[in-house]
């Protein structure tokens, strides 16, 4: 995430407090806001990505916290630990039926906190995520929401290379959808996301 993740943390602890909770986090790989195990009891960081989680234990040594983190690479829906929280770290979106991610959390904890793009954001439009927000979104809401907060933020990449080396995964669309930015560098890509409590 080449955004200021200290602000998209900040207002995540302030949207739940994780404080001495045991929590499961999907899509925690990379470790932009592993800052909350500075609060939480234990963090069961769950990514099918294994260099998404080399990078997060990398991240975690860096603010000391390593010994509060226990790293699986799996995928989520074969999660089968218990905890206080279950948060969804910008990658509900990511799997292929939201819902039965979130039936899968409700089983693991009682409280569910997705964070992750809003279907308006000009982000997920950029990089051709918005089907799949709208539906996880759509999914989100159709287990009912306890209490949803909108925030704005800023995607910037300090050149074409930086911001095309982030898409390229996204596929062709994303790829073409981002030319409009080539030779810029620091362009600011607005992010607008949301959290919700389950």
């Amino acid at each position: 995430m080449a955004t200021d993740a200290a602000a998209v943390l900040a207002n995540l602890l302030r949207f739940y407090p994780f404080d001495d909770k045991t929590m499961i986090s999907v899509g925690a790989g990379g470790g932009q806001l592993a800052g909350y195990g500075r609060v939480a009891r234990k963090v069961i960081a769950v990514d099918s990505d294994g260099a998404a989680l080399g990078a997060l234990a990398e991240r975690t040594r860096l603010l000391g916290v390593e010994g509060r983190f226990v790293l699986v690479e799996k995928d989520f829906m074969a999660v089968t630990e218990s905890a206080d929280v279950v948060l969804f770290e910008f990658s509900l979106h990511e799997i292929t039926d939201p819902g039965a991610a979130l039936a899968h959390a409700v089983t693991l904890a009682p409280d569910i906190v997705i964070i992750d793009h809003a279907p308006d954001s000009p982000w997920a439009h950029a990089v051709d995520e918005t089907e799949k927000v709208a539906a996880s979104w759509q999914a989100i809401g159709a287990r009912g929401i306890r209490y949803m907060e909108r925030f704005e933020a800023v995607q910037r990449f300090a050149s074409y290379q930086e911001l095309f080396d982030k898409v390229k995964g996204q596929g062709a669309e994303a790829i073409r959808r981002i030319e409009r930015w080539h030779g810029c560098a620091d362009h600011p890509i607005p992010m607008t996301y949301r959290t919700a409590l389950l």
